[in-house]
Protein backbone atom coordinates (compact mmCIF):
# COMPACT_ATOMS: atom_id res chain seq x y z
CA UNK A 1 0.00 0.00 0.00
CA UNK A 2 1.49 3.45 -0.93
CA UNK A 3 -0.39 4.81 2.01
CA UNK A 4 0.19 4.51 5.83
CA UNK A 5 -2.55 4.37 7.92
CA UNK A 6 -2.30 6.64 10.86
CA UNK A 7 -4.76 5.84 13.91
CA UNK A 8 -5.84 6.95 17.14
CA UNK A 9 -8.30 5.78 19.44
CA UNK A 10 -10.47 7.45 21.73
CA UNK A 11 -11.78 4.65 24.09
CA UNK A 12 -15.08 5.67 26.43
CA UNK A 13 -15.58 3.24 29.50
CA UNK A 14 -18.15 3.04 32.01
CA UNK A 15 -16.85 2.43 35.10
CA UNK A 16 -18.67 -0.43 37.12
CA UNK A 17 -19.59 1.73 40.23
CA UNK A 18 -22.55 1.25 42.32
CA UNK A 19 -23.25 5.05 42.19
CA UNK A 20 -23.10 7.70 39.36
CA UNK A 21 -19.71 10.26 39.18
CA UNK A 22 -21.31 13.09 41.73
CA UNK A 23 -24.51 11.61 42.88
CA UNK A 24 -25.47 8.80 44.40
CA UNK A 25 -28.19 7.29 42.14
CA UNK A 26 -27.84 4.12 40.90
CA UNK A 27 -25.49 3.61 37.87
CA UNK A 28 -27.23 0.28 36.41
CA UNK A 29 -26.55 -0.13 32.63
CA UNK A 30 -29.03 -3.50 32.67
CA UNK A 31 -31.97 -0.41 33.90
CA UNK A 32 -34.43 -0.56 30.98
CA UNK A 33 -36.75 1.52 32.39
CA UNK A 34 -35.97 4.96 31.37
CA UNK A 35 -35.71 7.94 33.89
CA UNK A 36 -35.49 6.11 36.77
CA UNK A 37 -32.38 6.22 38.19
CA UNK A 38 -31.89 10.34 38.06
CA UNK A 39 -32.20 12.66 40.71
CA UNK A 40 -31.93 16.60 40.40
CA UNK A 41 -27.52 16.55 40.84
CA UNK A 42 -27.47 14.44 37.37
CA UNK A 43 -30.56 16.47 36.13
CA UNK A 44 -28.36 19.73 36.49
CA UNK A 45 -31.01 21.41 37.95
CA UNK A 46 -30.11 24.60 39.60
CA UNK A 47 -28.44 25.11 43.22
CA UNK A 48 -27.49 21.30 43.10
CA UNK A 49 -24.09 20.52 43.97
CA UNK A 50 -22.24 17.62 42.76
CA UNK A 51 -20.08 15.20 44.92
CA UNK A 52 -16.54 13.21 43.15
CA UNK A 53 -17.16 9.48 43.97
CA UNK A 54 -14.24 8.51 45.36
CA UNK A 55 -14.04 4.80 43.80
CA UNK A 56 -14.32 5.85 40.32
CA UNK A 57 -11.03 7.91 40.94
CA UNK A 58 -9.60 5.17 42.46
CA UNK A 59 -10.33 2.97 39.50
CA UNK A 60 -9.14 5.18 37.07
CA UNK A 61 -5.59 5.59 39.16
CA UNK A 62 -5.67 1.76 39.18
CA UNK A 63 -6.05 1.74 35.07
CA UNK A 64 -3.38 4.46 34.75
CA UNK A 65 -1.19 2.53 37.40
CA UNK A 66 -1.36 -0.82 34.91
CA UNK A 67 -0.73 1.15 31.87
CA UNK A 68 2.01 2.77 33.08
CA UNK A 69 0.99 6.06 33.13
CA UNK A 70 2.17 9.04 35.55
CA UNK A 71 -0.13 9.60 38.46
CA UNK A 72 0.40 13.52 39.14
CA UNK A 73 -0.17 14.26 42.78
CA UNK A 74 -2.38 16.99 42.12
CA UNK A 75 -5.60 16.98 39.49
CA UNK A 76 -8.92 18.45 38.87
CA UNK A 77 -12.04 18.40 37.35
CA UNK A 78 -13.25 21.38 34.44
CA UNK A 79 -16.45 22.40 33.06
CA UNK A 80 -16.17 21.17 29.05
CA UNK A 81 -19.09 23.58 28.05
CA UNK A 82 -21.76 22.49 24.83
CA UNK A 83 -25.35 22.11 24.24
CA UNK A 84 -26.82 18.95 23.47
CA UNK A 85 -30.49 17.40 24.38
CA UNK A 86 -29.09 14.45 26.48
CA UNK A 87 -26.68 16.74 28.58
CA UNK A 88 -28.66 18.37 30.99
CA UNK A 89 -26.62 20.87 32.35
CA UNK A 90 -25.60 22.44 29.42
CA UNK A 91 -21.66 21.24 30.06
CA UNK A 92 -20.42 18.08 31.12
CA UNK A 93 -17.92 17.52 34.18
CA UNK A 94 -15.04 16.47 32.69
CA UNK A 95 -10.86 16.83 33.09
CA UNK A 96 -8.59 19.18 30.52
CA UNK A 97 -5.50 20.08 31.38
CA UNK A 98 -4.52 18.07 34.51
CA UNK A 99 -6.00 14.52 33.80
CA UNK A 100 -5.86 11.48 36.52
CA UNK A 101 -3.29 9.79 34.16
CA UNK A 102 -0.76 10.99 32.01
CA UNK A 103 0.90 9.39 29.45
CA UNK A 104 1.66 5.29 29.43
CA UNK A 105 1.68 2.52 26.84
CA UNK A 106 0.31 -1.47 25.73
CA UNK A 107 1.80 -3.56 23.83
CA UNK A 108 -0.25 -5.15 21.44
CA UNK A 109 2.08 -8.35 19.62
CA UNK A 110 5.29 -6.89 20.57
CA UNK A 111 4.70 -3.18 19.32
CA UNK A 112 4.35 -0.76 21.94
CA UNK A 113 1.18 1.79 21.49
CA UNK A 114 1.63 5.16 23.66
CA UNK A 115 -0.86 6.50 25.11
CA UNK A 116 -1.60 10.56 25.50
CA UNK A 117 -4.20 10.66 29.07
CA UNK A 118 -6.37 8.11 30.83
CA UNK A 119 -9.02 10.69 32.51
CA UNK A 120 -12.80 10.95 34.19
CA UNK A 121 -15.35 12.47 34.03
CA UNK A 122 -19.47 12.16 33.54
CA UNK A 123 -21.64 10.10 30.48
CA UNK A 124 -24.33 12.06 29.10
CA UNK A 125 -27.94 10.47 28.50
CA UNK A 126 -28.86 8.20 25.41
CA UNK A 127 -31.66 9.91 23.01
CA UNK A 128 -33.76 7.35 21.74
CA UNK A 129 -35.48 7.53 18.03
CA UNK A 130 -38.71 6.04 17.99
CA UNK A 131 -39.19 3.93 14.41
CA UNK A 132 -41.34 6.42 12.24
CA UNK A 133 -41.53 8.97 14.75
CA UNK A 134 -40.84 12.85 14.27
CA UNK A 135 -39.28 13.10 17.73
CA UNK A 136 -37.20 11.81 20.05
CA UNK A 137 -36.96 10.57 23.23
CA UNK A 138 -34.26 11.64 26.19
CA UNK A 139 -33.56 8.80 28.84
CA UNK A 140 -31.20 10.33 31.47
CA UNK A 141 -30.50 7.17 33.12
CA UNK A 142 -27.31 7.02 31.65
CA UNK A 143 -26.73 11.00 32.80
CA UNK A 144 -23.75 11.30 35.34
CA UNK A 145 -22.12 7.37 35.08
CA UNK A 146 -18.95 7.84 35.75
CA UNK A 147 -16.86 7.62 32.21
CA UNK A 148 -13.31 6.58 31.89
CA UNK A 149 -11.51 8.48 28.51
CA UNK A 150 -8.55 6.59 27.29
CA UNK A 151 -6.97 8.91 24.22
CA UNK A 152 -3.59 6.80 22.92
CA UNK A 153 -1.33 8.32 20.17
CA UNK A 154 -1.47 8.08 16.60
CA UNK A 155 0.84 4.88 16.83
CA UNK A 156 -1.67 2.42 15.33
CA UNK A 157 -1.45 1.03 11.59
CA UNK A 158 -3.88 -1.14 10.69
CA UNK A 159 -7.51 -2.19 11.51
CA UNK A 160 -6.50 -5.22 12.89
CA UNK A 161 -4.12 -3.46 15.33
CA UNK A 162 -7.00 -1.30 16.47
CA UNK A 163 -9.19 -4.59 17.21
CA UNK A 164 -6.31 -5.95 18.90
CA UNK A 165 -5.72 -2.76 21.41
CA UNK A 166 -9.15 -2.43 22.15
CA UNK A 167 -9.77 -6.30 23.04
CA UNK A 168 -6.41 -6.02 24.99
CA UNK A 169 -7.76 -3.32 26.86
CA UNK A 170 -11.26 -4.63 27.76
CA UNK A 171 -9.32 -7.84 28.85
CA UNK A 172 -7.20 -5.75 31.19
CA UNK A 173 -10.27 -3.87 32.44
CA UNK A 174 -11.91 -6.87 33.66
CA UNK A 175 -8.91 -8.05 34.94
CA UNK A 176 -8.85 -4.73 37.04
CA UNK A 177 -12.68 -5.31 37.72
CA UNK A 178 -12.96 -1.78 37.50
CA UNK A 179 -15.37 -2.19 34.38
CA UNK A 180 -17.08 -5.40 32.52
CA UNK A 181 -16.76 -3.39 29.60
CA UNK A 182 -19.42 -4.94 27.43
CA UNK A 183 -19.62 -3.32 24.23
CA UNK A 184 -22.78 -4.72 23.57
CA UNK A 185 -24.58 -3.17 26.53
CA UNK A 186 -22.31 0.40 25.82
CA UNK A 187 -19.94 0.15 28.55
CA UNK A 188 -16.82 0.78 26.05
CA UNK A 189 -17.07 2.92 23.21
CA UNK A 190 -14.50 3.39 20.66
CA UNK A 191 -13.94 6.47 18.41
CA UNK A 192 -11.08 6.15 15.70
CA UNK A 193 -9.43 9.18 14.21
CA UNK A 194 -7.81 8.64 10.51
CA UNK A 195 -5.41 10.15 8.06
CA UNK A 196 -3.40 9.03 5.39
CA UNK A 197 0.40 9.36 5.47
CA UNK A 198 2.08 9.74 1.66
CA UNK A 199 6.19 10.32 1.89
CA UNK A 200 6.26 11.40 4.93
CA UNK A 201 3.20 14.28 4.50
CA UNK A 202 0.16 13.74 6.84
CA UNK A 203 -3.28 13.80 5.28
CA UNK A 204 -6.36 15.40 6.47
CA UNK A 205 -7.65 13.38 9.81
CA UNK A 206 -11.42 11.61 9.66
CA UNK A 207 -13.35 10.57 12.98
CA UNK A 208 -15.51 7.54 13.01
CA UNK A 209 -18.44 7.46 15.73
CA UNK A 210 -20.19 4.68 16.60
CA UNK A 211 -18.04 1.97 16.76
CA UNK A 212 -19.86 -0.43 18.93
CA UNK A 213 -18.12 -3.52 18.76
CA UNK A 214 -15.09 -5.21 17.87
CA UNK A 215 -15.89 -6.52 14.59
CA UNK A 216 -17.19 -2.67 13.86
CA UNK A 217 -14.03 -1.42 15.06
CA UNK A 218 -11.87 -3.45 12.38
CA UNK A 219 -13.94 -3.05 9.74
CA UNK A 220 -15.23 0.12 10.42
CA UNK A 221 -11.58 1.75 10.03
CA UNK A 222 -10.35 -0.99 7.28
CA UNK A 223 -13.31 0.64 5.12
CA UNK A 224 -12.04 4.15 5.39
CA UNK A 225 -8.51 3.29 4.84
CA UNK A 226 -9.68 1.97 1.48
CA UNK A 227 -12.34 5.03 1.30
CA UNK A 228 -9.83 7.12 1.74
CA UNK A 229 -7.49 5.83 -0.66
CA UNK A 230 -9.78 5.57 -3.80
CA UNK A 231 -10.33 9.14 -2.79
CA UNK A 232 -6.87 10.35 -3.30
CA UNK A 233 -5.78 7.80 -5.80
CA UNK A 234 -8.97 9.80 -7.61
CA UNK A 235 -7.37 13.21 -7.71
CA UNK A 236 -9.57 14.13 -4.98
CA UNK A 237 -9.25 15.73 -0.99
CA UNK A 238 -10.11 14.23 2.18
CA UNK A 239 -12.48 16.22 3.76
CA UNK A 240 -12.00 16.57 8.02
CA UNK A 241 -14.89 15.49 8.90
CA UNK A 242 -16.90 13.20 11.65
CA UNK A 243 -18.16 9.58 10.42
CA UNK A 244 -20.63 7.20 11.81
CA UNK A 245 -20.44 3.20 11.05
CA UNK A 246 -23.71 1.87 9.64
CA UNK A 247 -23.75 -1.92 9.64
CA UNK A 248 -26.73 -1.94 7.82
CA UNK A 249 -24.26 -0.13 5.02
CA UNK A 250 -21.00 -2.19 5.95
CA UNK A 251 -19.84 1.62 5.60
CA UNK A 252 -18.74 4.48 7.50
CA UNK A 253 -21.56 7.64 6.71
CA UNK A 254 -21.11 11.57 6.74
CA UNK A 255 -22.53 13.32 9.56
CA UNK A 256 -21.07 16.59 10.05
CA UNK A 257 -18.14 18.44 8.00
CA UNK A 258 -15.71 19.56 11.28
CA UNK A 259 -12.99 22.49 9.80
CA UNK A 260 -12.16 23.68 12.99
CA UNK A 261 -12.21 22.13 16.45
CA UNK A 262 -14.95 22.93 18.80
CA UNK A 263 -14.76 25.59 21.33
CA UNK A 264 -15.76 24.20 24.35
CA UNK A 265 -14.46 27.02 26.68
CA UNK A 266 -12.65 24.86 29.68
CA UNK A 267 -12.76 26.18 32.96
CA UNK A 268 -12.04 24.84 36.04
CA UNK A 269 -15.39 23.28 37.90
CA UNK A 270 -15.67 25.96 40.30
CA UNK A 271 -17.96 23.68 42.44
CA UNK A 272 -15.28 21.08 42.92
CA UNK A 273 -12.09 21.15 45.30
CA UNK A 274 -9.30 19.94 43.16
CA UNK A 275 -8.07 16.30 43.80
CA UNK A 276 -4.74 15.96 45.49
CA UNK A 277 -3.19 12.37 45.52
CA UNK A 278 -0.58 11.60 47.96
CA UNK A 279 2.19 9.34 47.43
CA UNK A 280 0.80 6.81 50.13
CA UNK A 281 -2.76 6.56 48.34
CA UNK A 282 -1.26 5.73 45.20
CA UNK A 283 1.20 3.62 46.84
CA UNK A 284 -2.00 1.87 48.22
CA UNK A 285 -3.73 1.29 45.01
CA UNK A 286 -0.92 0.10 43.19
CA UNK A 287 -0.23 -2.73 45.97
CA UNK A 288 -4.14 -3.36 44.77
CA UNK A 289 -3.24 -4.05 40.93
CA UNK A 290 -3.56 -8.17 40.40
CA UNK A 291 -1.24 -10.35 37.27
CA UNK A 292 -2.58 -8.48 34.44
CA UNK A 293 -3.07 -10.09 31.20
CA UNK A 294 0.67 -9.44 29.34
CA UNK A 295 2.34 -10.72 32.40
CA UNK A 296 0.24 -13.89 33.12
CA UNK A 297 0.68 -14.73 29.14
CA UNK A 298 4.72 -14.86 30.00
CA UNK A 299 4.31 -16.72 33.43
CA UNK A 300 2.07 -19.55 31.57
CA UNK A 301 4.82 -19.78 28.97
CA UNK A 302 7.54 -20.32 31.49
CA UNK A 303 5.60 -22.53 34.23
CA UNK A 304 3.92 -24.68 31.57
CA UNK A 305 5.50 -24.72 28.23
CA UNK A 306 1.95 -23.89 26.39
CA UNK A 307 1.54 -23.10 23.63
CA UNK A 308 0.57 -19.99 22.13
CA UNK A 309 -3.32 -20.78 21.24
CA UNK A 310 -3.65 -21.88 24.61
CA UNK A 311 -2.13 -19.35 26.74
CA UNK A 312 -4.44 -16.49 24.89
CA UNK A 313 -7.66 -19.31 25.87
CA UNK A 314 -6.58 -19.68 29.78
CA UNK A 315 -5.68 -15.57 29.51
CA UNK A 316 -8.92 -14.82 27.79
CA UNK A 317 -11.05 -17.00 29.93
CA UNK A 318 -9.31 -16.07 32.89
CA UNK A 319 -11.54 -18.74 35.24
CA UNK A 320 -10.67 -21.40 32.57
CA UNK A 321 -7.11 -20.11 33.38
CA UNK A 322 -7.36 -20.46 37.35
CA UNK A 323 -9.37 -23.82 37.24
CA UNK A 324 -6.45 -25.27 34.77
CA UNK A 325 -3.58 -24.15 37.15
CA UNK A 326 -5.48 -25.90 40.03
CA UNK A 327 -5.94 -28.80 38.50
CA UNK A 328 -1.93 -28.86 37.23
CA UNK A 329 -1.39 -28.30 41.29
CA UNK A 330 -3.42 -31.72 41.74
CA UNK A 331 -1.56 -33.62 39.20
CA UNK A 332 1.67 -32.66 40.84
CA UNK A 333 0.45 -34.11 44.03
CA UNK A 334 -0.55 -37.12 41.97
CA UNK A 335 3.06 -37.53 40.15
CA UNK A 336 4.75 -37.11 44.20
CA UNK A 337 2.58 -39.72 45.18
CA UNK A 338 3.79 -42.30 42.25
CA UNK A 339 7.02 -41.54 42.68
CA UNK A 340 7.08 -43.09 45.96
CA UNK A 341 6.30 -46.62 43.79
CA UNK A 342 7.68 -46.25 40.61
CA UNK A 343 10.48 -43.91 38.50
CA UNK A 344 9.30 -40.78 37.34
CA UNK A 345 9.89 -39.30 33.88
CA UNK A 346 10.76 -35.96 33.81
CA UNK A 347 8.41 -35.47 31.15
CA UNK A 348 5.48 -37.00 32.60
CA UNK A 349 3.65 -33.40 34.31
CA UNK A 350 4.52 -31.60 31.18
CA UNK A 351 2.52 -34.97 29.22
CA UNK A 352 0.09 -34.60 32.12
CA UNK A 353 -0.13 -30.22 31.42
CA UNK A 354 -0.93 -30.89 28.06
CA UNK A 355 -3.11 -33.48 28.11
CA UNK A 356 -5.16 -31.05 30.91
CA UNK A 357 -4.83 -28.26 29.14
CA UNK A 358 -6.24 -29.96 25.83
CA UNK A 359 -9.45 -31.52 27.41
CA UNK A 360 -10.36 -28.35 29.17
CA UNK A 361 -10.08 -26.06 26.29
CA UNK A 362 -11.97 -28.88 24.12
CA UNK A 363 -14.16 -31.23 25.79
CA UNK A 364 -14.83 -28.81 29.10
CA UNK A 365 -15.09 -25.89 27.08
CA UNK A 366 -17.51 -27.07 24.66
CA UNK A 367 -19.56 -28.18 27.63
CA UNK A 368 -19.94 -25.43 29.38
CA UNK A 369 -20.94 -23.28 26.33
CA UNK A 370 -23.42 -26.01 25.37
CA UNK A 371 -24.79 -25.59 28.77
CA UNK A 372 -24.76 -22.17 28.84
CA UNK A 373 -22.42 -21.97 32.33
CA UNK A 374 -19.20 -20.27 33.48
CA UNK A 375 -16.39 -21.99 35.05
CA UNK A 376 -17.80 -20.71 38.08
CA UNK A 377 -21.02 -22.98 38.51
CA UNK A 378 -18.63 -26.04 36.92
CA UNK A 379 -19.32 -28.81 39.56
CA UNK A 380 -16.48 -31.28 38.61
CA UNK A 381 -13.75 -30.12 41.21
CA UNK A 382 -9.75 -29.56 40.23
CA UNK A 383 -9.15 -32.40 41.77
CA UNK A 384 -11.76 -34.89 40.12
CA UNK A 385 -10.25 -33.13 36.72
CA UNK A 386 -7.02 -34.22 37.55
CA UNK A 387 -7.95 -37.59 38.45
CA UNK A 388 -9.91 -38.10 35.36
CA UNK A 389 -6.87 -36.67 33.25
CA UNK A 390 -4.60 -39.60 35.36
CA UNK A 391 -6.67 -42.17 33.97
CA UNK A 392 -6.79 -41.15 30.66
CA UNK A 393 -3.09 -40.78 30.87
CA UNK A 394 -2.56 -44.60 32.54
CA UNK A 395 -4.53 -45.63 29.37
CA UNK A 396 -7.28 -46.82 31.90
CA UNK A 397 -9.97 -45.04 30.26
CA UNK A 398 -10.04 -44.35 25.88
CA UNK A 399 -10.66 -40.85 24.32
CA UNK A 400 -13.92 -42.73 23.48
CA UNK A 401 -14.94 -43.69 26.80
CA UNK A 402 -13.01 -39.91 28.36
CA UNK A 403 -15.90 -38.05 26.35
CA UNK A 404 -18.64 -40.14 28.33
CA UNK A 405 -17.07 -40.43 31.70
CA UNK A 406 -16.44 -36.35 31.50
CA UNK A 407 -20.15 -35.92 29.98
CA UNK A 408 -21.16 -37.78 33.60
CA UNK A 409 -18.76 -35.85 35.42
CA UNK A 410 -20.25 -32.14 34.39
CA UNK A 411 -23.93 -33.52 34.93
CA UNK A 412 -23.41 -35.21 38.45
CA UNK A 413 -20.17 -33.51 39.69
CA UNK A 414 -19.26 -37.14 40.57
CA UNK A 415 -15.34 -38.61 40.55
CA UNK A 416 -14.25 -40.56 37.54
CA UNK A 417 -13.95 -44.10 39.52
CA UNK A 418 -17.11 -43.47 40.55
CA UNK A 419 -18.82 -43.53 37.57
CA UNK A 420 -16.31 -46.29 35.63
CA UNK A 421 -17.28 -48.45 38.24
CA UNK A 422 -20.88 -47.34 38.09
CA UNK A 423 -21.49 -47.52 34.33
CA UNK A 424 -18.99 -50.36 33.91
CA UNK A 425 -16.79 -48.41 31.35
CA UNK A 426 -13.58 -50.14 33.09
CA UNK A 427 -11.14 -50.78 30.27
CA UNK A 428 -10.15 -53.49 29.22
CA UNK A 429 -6.18 -54.06 30.26
CA UNK A 430 -5.74 -57.80 30.59
CA UNK A 431 -3.41 -58.94 27.67
CA UNK A 432 -4.74 -62.52 27.58
CA UNK A 433 -8.04 -61.52 28.22
CA UNK A 434 -8.25 -59.06 24.93
CA UNK A 435 -5.83 -61.27 22.96
CA UNK A 436 -8.94 -64.03 23.50
CA UNK A 437 -11.70 -61.30 22.18
CA UNK A 438 -9.68 -60.62 19.13
CA UNK A 439 -8.94 -63.94 17.93
CA UNK A 440 -12.45 -64.54 18.21
CA UNK A 441 -12.81 -61.53 16.18
CA UNK A 442 -10.29 -62.39 13.68
CA UNK A 443 -12.19 -65.96 13.36
CA UNK A 444 -15.26 -64.06 12.12
CA UNK A 445 -13.89 -61.79 9.48
CA UNK A 446 -11.49 -64.15 7.76
CA UNK A 447 -11.73 -62.21 4.48
CA UNK A 448 -10.76 -58.90 6.77
CA UNK A 449 -7.58 -61.47 7.90
CA UNK A 450 -6.96 -62.62 4.52
CA UNK A 451 -6.73 -58.66 3.36
CA UNK A 452 -3.86 -57.80 6.05
CA UNK A 453 -1.73 -60.88 4.96
CA UNK A 454 -2.22 -59.14 1.30
CA UNK A 455 -0.56 -55.33 2.58
CA UNK A 456 -4.00 -54.07 2.50
CA UNK A 457 -3.47 -51.51 5.39
CA UNK A 458 -7.42 -50.75 5.66
CA UNK A 459 -8.33 -54.01 7.07
CA UNK A 460 -6.46 -53.79 9.99
CA UNK A 461 -8.76 -50.56 11.12
CA UNK A 462 -11.37 -52.94 10.31
CA UNK A 463 -10.85 -54.94 12.72
CA UNK A 464 -10.00 -52.93 15.58
CA UNK A 465 -13.29 -51.45 14.90
CA UNK A 466 -14.77 -54.62 15.32
CA UNK A 467 -13.19 -55.27 18.09
CA UNK A 468 -14.08 -51.58 19.97
CA UNK A 469 -17.48 -52.50 18.94
CA UNK A 470 -17.62 -56.08 20.62
CA UNK A 471 -15.86 -54.97 23.83
CA UNK A 472 -17.93 -51.98 23.47
CA UNK A 473 -15.01 -49.31 23.64
CA UNK A 474 -13.70 -50.88 26.23
CA UNK A 475 -10.52 -52.11 24.60
CA UNK A 476 -7.36 -50.21 25.20
CA UNK A 477 -6.74 -48.83 21.31
CA UNK A 478 -2.74 -49.61 21.96
CA UNK A 479 -3.13 -52.31 23.15
CA UNK A 480 -5.69 -54.08 20.67
CA UNK A 481 -3.68 -52.58 17.36
CA UNK A 482 -0.63 -54.44 18.68
CA UNK A 483 -2.10 -57.57 19.97
CA UNK A 484 -4.11 -57.25 16.44
CA UNK A 485 -1.15 -57.36 14.37
CA UNK A 486 0.31 -60.00 16.43
CA UNK A 487 -2.25 -62.78 16.03
CA UNK A 488 -2.85 -61.78 12.09
CA UNK A 489 1.38 -62.21 11.24
CA UNK A 490 1.08 -65.62 12.98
Amino acid sequence: MKYTPVIGLEIHVELGTKSKMFCSCANNSEERHPNVNICPVCMGHPGTLPVINEEAVRRVVKVGLALHSEIPENSKFDRKNYFYPDLPKGYQISQYDLPLCQGGYLDIDGKRIDITRVHLEEDTGRLMHPKGADYSLVDYNRAGVPLMELVTEPDITSAQEAWRFARELQLLLRYLKVSDADMEKGQMRVEANISLKKDGKMGTKVEIKNLNSFRAVERGIAYEIERQAEVLDGGGKVMQETRGWSEAKSATVSQRTKEEAHDYRYFPEPDLPSLKLGKDIIAGIKAQIPEVPQDRRKRLKEEYQLEDQEIEMFVFYKELGEYFEKAVSELKGWLKAIGQKRKIDKDELSKLTKICANYLISDLQGLLKEASVSVGDLQITPENFAEFITLIYEGKISSKLAKQVLSEMFSSGADPSHIIEEKGLNQIVDESELEEIIKEVVSKNPKAAEDFQKGKGNSLQFLMGQVMAQTKGKANPELTAKILQKVLTK
